[in-house]
């Protein structure tokens, strides 16, 4: 079981930052304090149930494989990944494409779509040139 240590936190607070200054205090603040009151170790996942049971709509998970899961803030707009099956590098990427697809899907089929989530697997562009090399 993966136990949170303050390297872990130093990272989760560092993309936090990095992603959008505007909540950054708020949210350094929720998972201290998280932290503070746990009477054992928490694990990544206890984390982000304990972050999203006192701020929901916060953080979103994803599971972009079998044995992963992956946290990033909520945020609007629909967006996607590119997962390295190599590395474990994961990227993000929009596509109008997808759009026009869930709308046929929808117009199709009759069926109300509330969410596309899609995810890519394959090599990053620095495994993929190992591999070449």
């Amino acid at each position: 079981m993966l136990r949170v240590t303050i390297h872990l936190i130093i990272r989760i607070i560092l993309i936090i930052d990095k992603m959008t200054e505007r909540f950054a205090t708020t949210h350094r603040q929720l998972l201290l304090q998280i932290l503070r009151e746990a009477k054992d170790h928490l694990n990544a996942k206890q984390l982000f149930q304990e972050a999203v049971k006192r701020e929901p709509g916060l953080v979103d998970e994803r599971r972009l494989d079998k044995a992963h899961c992956y946290y990033e803030i909520k945020r609007a707009g629909e967006h996607y990944h590119l997962v390295c099956t190599t590395c474990g590098k994961v990227a993000e990427f929009e596509s109008p494409a997808v759009s026009r697809l869930v709308d046929e899907v929808q117009r199709n089929s009759g069926f109300a779509v509330t969410r596309a989530v899609l995810h890519l697997q394959g090599y990053c562009p620095e495994c993929k040139d190992k591999a070449k090399g």
